[in-house]
C-alpha cells in the first residue's frame, strides 16, 4: 500500500519552516564569533602598536642621520678649505724646490767649469813653475840686478811688482771664486734638502686632507643611502599601519576583514631573538649544516622556548630531513624565517603566528648537543640573521 499523499497546504507549511531554519542557520554562521573577533582585534591592535613603535624608531634614526649628515657636511667644507690650502702650500713648496734645484744645478755647472779651466791652465802653470825653478829663488833679484841704469831699474821694479801682483790676484781670484761657489753649493744643497722636505710634508698633508675629504664624502653618500632606505621602510610601515587601522574599523563594524601582516623589511636590526644562548655560524666545524646559507645555530638548553621573531603564518610545520622538527614562517614579500632542530612543534601549517609566540622548544642538533637552527631569507635569498636581529 502506497503512503498517503500529504495535503498541499501541509507541504507548503513544511517547506516554509525548512527554509526558515536554513536561513537562520546561515545567518548564525555569517555572524562573527565573539571570541574569534576579539582575538583578531587583539592581534591587530598589537601589530598596530608594534608598527607605531617601529615608525617612531625609524623617525629617530632619520633625525639622527640628518644631524650626522649636517655635521659631516660642515666637516667636509672645512676639509675642502684645508685641502685647497694644502694644495697651494704644495704648489709653493714645489716651486721653491724647483728653483733651488735649478740654482744648485747652475752653481754645480759653474764649479765644474772652473775646475775644467783649472785643469786646462795647469800645463802653463807647470811651465811657469819650471821657469821659476830654473831661475831659482833669486829670479826677481837677478832681474833687478841686471838693470843697467836707474831707468831700467824702475822698469824692472814695476815689472816685478806687476808679475807678483798678477800672480797673487789670479790665485786669490780663482781660490776666492772656487770657495764661494763651493760654499754656495753647500748652502743650496741644504736649502734643497729643506725645500724637498717641505714639499714632501706639503704633499703628505695635501694627500691626507684629500683622503679625509673623500672619506667624509663617502660617509655622506652612505648616510644618503640609509636615509633613502629609512624613508622607504617608513613608507611601507605607514601603508601597513593604514591597513591595520582599516582592519580595526571593519572589526568594530562587524564587517569581514582580511589579514594585513606587517612587512618584515622595516624591522631590520630590530627583530627579537628566537631564543637565548651562544651563537655560532652554521657550517663551522662541529655543526651539521653546509656553509653558504648564512644561518646561525644558537646553543641553548633542551626545552628552552623558541619564539617567532615576527608576525606571519606557518608555511611549514613538520619533520624535515637534516633539520629535525622544522617550522618555516612566511612573513610576506618572500621573507621567511626557519626554525630547525625543535623538540616539538606548537603551530599548525597555514595558521597565523604572532610575534613572540612560542612555536616550539629547543631540541637536539644532528651534530650532537641541544641547539636551535635559525635561518632568514629575504626576497627568497639567504640573509645574515645577525644583521636583522637586535644587537646583543
Amino acid at each position: 500500500m502506497l503512503p498517503q499523499a500529504v495535503p498541499t497546504r501541509s507541504r507548503h507549511a513544511l517547506r516554509s519552516r525548512t527554509v526558515a531554519v536554513a536561513c537562520g542557520l546561515a545567518l548564525l554562521n555569517c555572524q562573527p564569533q565573539p571570541h574569534a573577533q576579539q582575538s583578531d582585534r587583539t592581534r591587530t591592535e598589537s601589530q598596530s602598536r608594534h608598527a607605531t613603535e617601529r615608525l617612531q624608531t625609524l623617525q629617530r634614526e632619520a633625525e639622527g642621520l640628518a644631524a650626522e649628515e649636517r655635521t659631516l657636511l660642515n666637516e667636509l667644507r672645512r676639509l675642502e678649505l684645508a685641502r685647497e690650502i694644502k694644495a697651494e702650500q704644495l704648489k709653493e713648496a714645489t716651486t721653491e724646490a724647483d728653483r733651488a734645484r735649478l740654482q744648485l744645478q747652475a752653481t754645480t755647472a759653474r764649479i765644474e767649469q772652473l775646475e775644467h779651466q783649472d785643469v786646462a791652465a795647469r800645463p802653463a802653470l807647470r811651465a811657469r813653475l819650471v821657469e821659476i825653478y830654473k831661475l831659482g829663488r833669486g829670479r826677481y833679484v837677478r832681474l833687478l840686478l841686471s838693470a843697467r841704469d836707474a831707468r831700467d831699474l824702475g822698469r824692472a821694479l814695476r815689472m816685478v811688482g806687476a808679475f807678483a801682483r798678477l800672480d797673487r790676484e789670479r790665485v786669490a781670484a780663482y781660490q776666492g771664486t772656487l770657495e764661494a761657489l763651493k760654499s754656495a753649493r753647500s748652502d743650496l744643497q741644504k736649502r734643497m734638502q729643506r725645500t724637498e722636505a717641505l714639499r714632501i710634508e706639503a704633499q703628505t698633508d695635501a694627500a691626507g686632507a684629500a683622503a679625509a675629504a673623500q672619506a667624509r664624502a663617502a660617509r655622506i653618500s652612505d648616510i644618503d643611502r640609509r636615509r633613502d632606505l629609512n624613508a622607504q621602510l617608513a613608507g611601507e610601515l605607514q601603508a601597513a599601519q593604514q591597513k591595520l587601522q582599516a582592519t580595526l574599523r571593519d572589526l568594530a563594524s562587524g564587517l569581514p576583514t582580511k589579514d594585513a601582516p606587517l612587512p618584515l623589511r622595516p624591522f631590520r636590526g630590530a627583530l627579537d631573538w628566537p631564543t637565548t644562548g651562544t651563537v655560532r655560524r652554521a657550517g663551522q666545524p662541529g655543526t651539521a649544516r653546509e656553509r653558504g646559507s648564512g644561518a646561525i645555530e644558537i646553543d641553548a638548553p633542551e626545552g628552552t622556548p623558541v619564539r617567532a621573531v615576527h608576525d606571519g603564518s606557518a608555511a611549514f610545520a613538520d619533520t624535515f630531513m637534516g633539520f629535525g622538527n622544522l617550522v618555516i614562517l612566511d612573513h610576506g614579500a618572500q621573507a621567511y624565517t626557519l626554525y630547525g632542530d625543535l623538540l616539538d612543534v606548537l603551530v599548525s601549517r597555514g595558521g597565523p603566528v604572532e610575534r613572540g609566540q612560542i612555536i616550539g622548544h629547543v631540541g637536539q642538533a644532528p651534530a650532537g648537543g641541544p641547539g636551535l637552527y635559525f635561518e632568514l631569507r629575504i626576497d627568497g635569498r639567504p640573509a645574515d640573521p645577525l644583521q636583522w636581529l637586535k644587537p646583543r
